[in-house]
């Protein structure tokens, strides 16, 4: 493993080892017992998109390994005034130690790797959102032991995090179910790699058929970053895409409710099933810290 640029890179066993070695640095965390795996190492973050999560989760994580995280917005870089990746990458491998980077193609988180002598992780692309969904299994298995038996349903946009959830659910053992408008599914090279699993994948646009035996219910805001002039238009289109009590009705009893926020209360999750799921959510929220952790252990120790 040298980066971390999509889950459809990953191996069953390297997501696993990842799982483990973040629940060790947790457990070392709550129990005050220093890991500082990357004293003297330096992670460069690049940031093409804004974020309130993936920053402080970085610079926290990276100062709790002993690191020194260094914030580069759009504006610090040649990159926005024309340079070419190509020559960033190289550039930026001669002083630093690894780059995360959250940007919206995912060619420039390619490009980077490939230019670059350095691991580079993707803190998010419009095309996957690896960390996010580590995090995701992390908590999956923190409230249900094992992936054995499990079934993810998710509702709503075909986005990055319906492409990341779909390959990083099959490749743990779980089934799944996306229910999204016709308009908007997934990726098709995802699709593609869904296809391999059979009946294990579901694709539907009926939001109850979707949720029905599933252990965990997942959805994302109907309008991503950069979509915004596409909201009304989307709200007409995700009507009936909503985490309700009607759906969950059709999930098991003790179905758990994940969302990687920021969450549009009332658009495509009730506050109520929000409030009854908020332990879950906010221990994902949690977890993005500890599975980033153990990225950058990984690739960069």
């Amino acid at each position: 493993m040298k980066h971390l640029l999509k889950m459809l890179d990953l191996s069953t066993e390297e997501i696993i080892e990842i799982l483990d070695l973040a629940d060790q640095l947790k457990y070392e965390l709550k129990h005050g017992i220093p890991h500082p795996h990357l004293k003297g190492k330096s992670l460069g973050m690049i940031f093409q998109k804004a974020s309130t999560r993936t920053r402080v989760s970085f610079e926290t994580g990276m100062y709790q390994l002993g690191g020194h995280p260094l914030f580069l917005s759009a504006n610090d870089l040649q990159i926005g005034r024309g340079e070419p990746v190509q020559d960033t990458a190289r550039v930026l491998s001669r002083y630093l130690d690894g780059i995360m980077i959250r940007t919206f193609e995912q060619k420039e988180v390619e490009d980077l790797a490939e230019y670059g002598s350095i691991p580079i992780i993707n803190g998010l692309t419009d095309f996957c959102h690896p960390c996010q969904i580590l995090a995701d299994l992390m908590t999956i298995r923190e409230f249900k032991s094992s992936f054995d038996g499990l079934k993810m349903c998710f509702i709503g946009d075909g986005n990055n995090m319906a492409n990341s959830l779909i390959v990083g659910c099959l490749k743990v053992g779980m089934s799944v179910s996306i229910a999204c408008p016709n308009d908007y599914q997934p990726d098709q090279e995802v699709l593609d790699f869904a296809a391999q699993y059979g009946d294990k994948f579901q694709m539907t646009d009926k939001p109850l058929e979707a949720a029905k035996d599933a252990d965990v219910v997942i959805t994302d805001v109907w309008a991503s970053m950069g979509q915004e002039g596409e909201a009304e238009k989307r709200k007409k289109a995700f009507h009936g895409y909503q985490i309700n009590d009607e759906v969950m009705a059709q999930a098991h009893d003790d179905a758990m409710v994940l969302h990687c926020l920021p969450a549009h209360r009332e658009e495509e999750i009730t506050t109520k099933v929000f409030e009854a799921h908020a332990n879950e959510i906010f221990e994902e929220a949690e977890n993005r810290l500890h599975a980033q952790k153990a990225v950058m252990v990984k690739l960069m120790a």
